[in-house]
């Protein structure tokens, strides 16, 4: 049922209400008839009167009351049963119940409109707060509009349209709708019935924003041009949510400008690190090869063996350094893109011990994986560098035993590398870019401080964490966790691998 049929139906009501009243009314004067004078029938017509002009609409009150007082005059004023008045008085009388009855009505239709204008407001108002509220924890644009959208619909019957600047861009359709909405945004103002702008047109387009920063446009029906009121309503919701959706975009530009600001710093940072860093072992290699190509024939091969040496050593430092840096660099990344693949923890312990072998020529690392543990979902690469750097600092920094544990912990994998050497710092800065342990610095061994950087950033790209503690004794213990995926491959078991 449409708007104008619910309208006709609900004045039949009122109507058939109104009639029923002065029936009441004629019933309860007639039952009194003997008991009560003409005047206090009279005022039984106009208790009916006033109750119609506080529940009805004004038209049915209006003919509420001429219907009592035709009901009055047909069954009580002499002559009865016929619409004639025997004496003057009588017939002002029937002028003055007519006259008070219109008056009550008009009073009642006042006070009932400045009730509902009152409650109207009231609404408007709650509504306004409540979309305030809801607008102040919506994250994105699309949560704004769907806000928007439901509050302009319950404050209107609708139909009612929000549509973003960007959309109306996409949109290659050639509608009244669209046109309007389109003009709404280019003009930044307010159109539609009741302004100074397309008066004609069936719906008021609202701008949401100001002239310069309009996000987009809501179409608002019915649109009356003399409720000033609900136009002005309409404005404040779609104001609302300009001010949201103003308030996205800056909070979208702050984050991206301080990211520029982090990745500035951080550019700034490492190349200052690698400049320093690299400086001493590029010096070392000039130095090793220009002594090798002009006093070749006064080397002893001892000598030449000794500078080989040093140019090699120096090189495997600038590599590790330059692909630790690199590697930072990319995790850092707003592009970041992991090459996950199901993976077994032993195939990747094993590549790292394999390739560790030179330098663990005593076999130091004990490493243990238990049987049946679940493939994890991982970039091989990178969980193999992040072993390596743990596996190859605690090599560095003790003499004694290093242990690599892998282990299931409810639903999330952990690895953890245990050593006997001085221990970690505990100050909060371990994994920071660029710095180096009290026991590092005073060890006298060359590190970037690059290694355990790169190893939390790769465990947090894996959706991870890594710890380290001090362990009870002396020594240090690092501890990654890694989540497991609910869903499985089909795999066979992976026995227990104990080297």
């Amino acid at each position: 049922m449409n708007h104008s049929a619910e309208e006709s139906a609900a004045r039949w009501r009122a109507g058939i209400a109104a009639f029923a009243l002065v029936a009441v009314a004629t019933l309860l004067a007639r039952l009194l008839d003997n008991e009560i004078s003409q005047t206090s029938q009279a005022m039984i017509y106009l208790a009916a009167v006033v109750l119609a002009s506080y529940r009805l609409d004004r038209i049915s009150a209006i003919a509420c009351a001429v219907a009592s007082v035709t009901a009055f005059n047909f069954f009580f004023v002499p002559p009865r049963y016929t619409l004639a008045v025997e004496h003057r008085e009588h017939f002002i009388g029937l002028l003055i119940m007519l006259g008070v009855g219109l008056v009550v009505n008009q009073l009642a239709a006042s006070l009932r409109a400045e009730s509902e204008a009152a409650r109207l407001s009231e609404r408007r108002a709650r509504q306004l707060q409540r979309l305030a509220h809801e607008l102040n924890e919506a994250k994105d644009e699309d949560a704004v509009r769907s806000l928007g959208q439901a509050e302009l619909e319950r404050a209107f019957r609708g139909p009612v349209q929000v549509t973003l600047v960007h959309e109306l861009d996409a949109c290659v359709l050639r509608t009244p709708e669209i046109d309007g909405l389109r003009c709404c945004v280019k003009e930044a103002a307010l159109i539609g019935p009741g302004t100074a702008r397309w008066p004609g047109l069936d719906a008021w387009y609202v701008p949401l924003g100001d002239k310069g920063h309009v996000f987009g446009a809501a179409s608002v029906r019915p649109a009356h041009g003399p409720d000033a009121d609900a136009r002005m309503h309409a404005q404040a919701l779609c104001s609302l949510m300009a001010q949201a959706l103003w308030r996205i975009r800056l909070s979208a530009q702050m984050r991206e400008a301080q990211q520029a600001v982090e990745r500035h710093e951080t550019q700034r940072t490492l190349l200052a690190a690698i400049s320093h860093d690299f400086r001493t072992p590029l010096a070392a290699i000039v130095g090793a090869a220009s002594s090798l190509q002009s006093q070749s024939e006064r080397l002893t091969d001892s000598e030449k063996t000794r500078l080989l040496g040093s140019i090699e050593g120096e090189a495997e430092y600038l590599s590790t350094v330059t692909e630790n840096t690199l590697q930072l660099v990319r995790l850092s990344g707003e592009s970041l893109q992991l090459r996950r693949d199901w993976e077994s923890m032993e195939e990747i312990v094993g590549s790292v011990l394999a390739r560790l072998r030179q330098r663990d020529t005593t076999r130091r690392i004990k490493s243990r994986v238990p049987r049946d543990l679940p493939l994890v979902k991982v970039d091989p690469v990178l969980i193999a560098q992040l072993l390596t750097n743990l596996l190859d600092n605690a090599l560095k920094y003790t003499e004694g035993p290093v242990d690599l544990i892998v282990q299931l912990d409810g639903q999330r994998v952990t690895v953890t590398v245990k050593d006997r050497g001085a221990g970690v710092d505990e100050d909060g800065q371990l994994f920071e870019p660029f710095v180096r342990g009290r026991h590092e610095r005073e060890s006298g061994l060359r590190g970037a401080g690059l290694g355990l950087a790169v190893c939390r950033a790769i465990a947090l790209a894996h959706g991870g964490t890594l710890a380290a503690r001090r362990r009870s004794g002396g020594g240090s213990s690092f501890r990654l966790e890694l989540p497991m995926e609910a869903q499985q491959p089909a795999s066979a078991a992976a026995p227990e691998v104990t080297q």
